[in-house]
């Protein structure tokens, strides 16, 4: 049995329709009700509604993502009992309308970061950055966050002034827009001022408290989830290390770990990203599915270019820093031990050929995914062989 190949859609408005999906091969659409606030209750006939549309294309919705989780939740304040009833309402209509795996993240006030959405690359594609240097310069210069300084190493520090001595309005702004404005998905977009009061918002709030309040949350919802024939994925933070001041506490394999035997339940599981895991240069992603993978409910595989201060652009999914063709060895055979796909998405792509200036969601082109799940089914289905696996033989 092989992996189940799904492809994130937006919803009506994404420019990448439902039939480009099957053209591209996937059979399971990723989509979430992004119409709908932050913390309200995912009613049935709003699941349906979208469900229907999914099924009039021959497709299947395979996964949510994502119900966000409300940021009173994390910081277990305001009005988060509220938002936590409605959080297992919302589960238990995913699951009564059919929907098996629900993603989300726990990633304070930011979800995903980039600074740049158009990196050229050196074949002239357009590719995702995460630049150190200009992170620096924004949190130090630009949203001027106290003691941010104290946060970077002296050659980084002299980087990013070097940067923002240098850089024009259009490049601050667009620097800015790219880190706080809502990337595809994200939960919210932030001016600068509203930015620096919401980091606010978590001072006291150390690893170890953000880190008790998800443990808290979990034990809430994930027995709500096992009732209701959902499994639940979480996924890790992206960047894997604290940006900002902000604590991060799905990051690595420990941190994983700690969150599975805080509520060991099934439904209790993992989105196993590769290219958030593999942003930091410590972790090898073989061996951390190797031990995380039997609690993995989904996957996103993408890859990552790593650089030595910390910077990373996404990379085509054969290339890159880790070994793509060793993590999926991995992950097929954890796939042979199981009677149910699990489902996978080729995360994130380069803007490529006609991707390129069409404005489409950044991260999320036509080809440039397209290519990357060719790619990925290509070594699925060369590890399935009899000349691989033995079989027949």
């Amino acid at each position: 049995m092989q992996l189940a190949q799904t492809w994130r859609w937006f919803g009506p408005h994404d420019p990448v329709s439902l039939q480009d999906i099957r053209q591209a091969g996937a059979t399971g659409i990723v989509s979430a009700l992004h119409h709908l606030p932050n913390g309200a209750v995912w009613e049935k006939a709003e699941i349906l509604k979208r469900k229907a549309i999914i099924e009039a294309a021959a497709l299947r919705w395979s996964v949510i993502e994502s119900i966000p989780v409300q940021e009173d939740i994390k910081r277990r304040a305001g009005h988060f009992r509220q938002y936590i009833d409605n959080y297992k309402a919302s589960l238990r209509h995913a699951g009564a309308c059919g929907i098996p795996t629900v993603c989300y993240n726990f990633m304070p006030i930011l979800d995903w970061t980039r600074t740049d959405l158009a990196y050229f690359v050196a074949d002239g594609a357009e590719a995702l950055r995460f630049d150190m240097t200009e992170v620096a310069a924004f949190d130090i210069f630009i949203l001027e966050r106290k003691n941010a300084a104290a946060d970077y190493p002296a050659e980084t520090l002299a980087r990013a002034e070097n940067w923002f001595r240098r850089a024009d309005e259009t490049s601050k702004t667009r620097l800015t827009r790219n880190i706080i404005a809502g990337l595809p998905g994200a939960e919210e977009s932030y001016t600068v001022a509203d930015f620096r009061q919401a980091l606010t918002t978590y001072d006291g709030i150390t690893a170890e408290v953000l880190r008790a309040n998800l443990i808290e949350f979990l034990r809430e919802i994930v027995p709500v989830a096992e009732e209701s024939g959902v499994k639940l994925a979480i996924h890790p933070d992206d960047p894997p290390f604290s940006i900002f001041g902000l604590p991060r506490v799905v990051s690595t394999a420990a941190d994983v770990e700690t969150l599975f035997a805080a509520c060991d339940l099934p439904a209790n599981g993992l989105c196993f990203c590769t290219g958030s895991f593999g942003a930091r240069a410590d972790q090898d992603l073989g061996a951390m599915f190797r031990q995380l993978g039997h609690r993995t409910h989904f996957l996103h595989l993408r890859q990552v270019q790593l650089e030595a201060d910390g910077s990373f652009y996404e990379a085509n999914h054969l290339e890159g820093s880790h070994d793509v063709y060793a993590i999926m060895q991995e992950i097929v055979a954890e796939q042979q031990r199981r009677t149910t796909p699990i489902p996978m998405r080729p995360d994130h792509g380069q803007d490529i050929l006609d991707d390129i200036g069409r404005g489409g969601q950044p991260g999320y082109p036509r080809i440039g995914r397209l290519k990357g799940l060719a790619e990925l089914r290509g070594i699925m289905t060369a590890l399935d062989h009899p000349l691989v696996t033995g079989a027949n033989g």
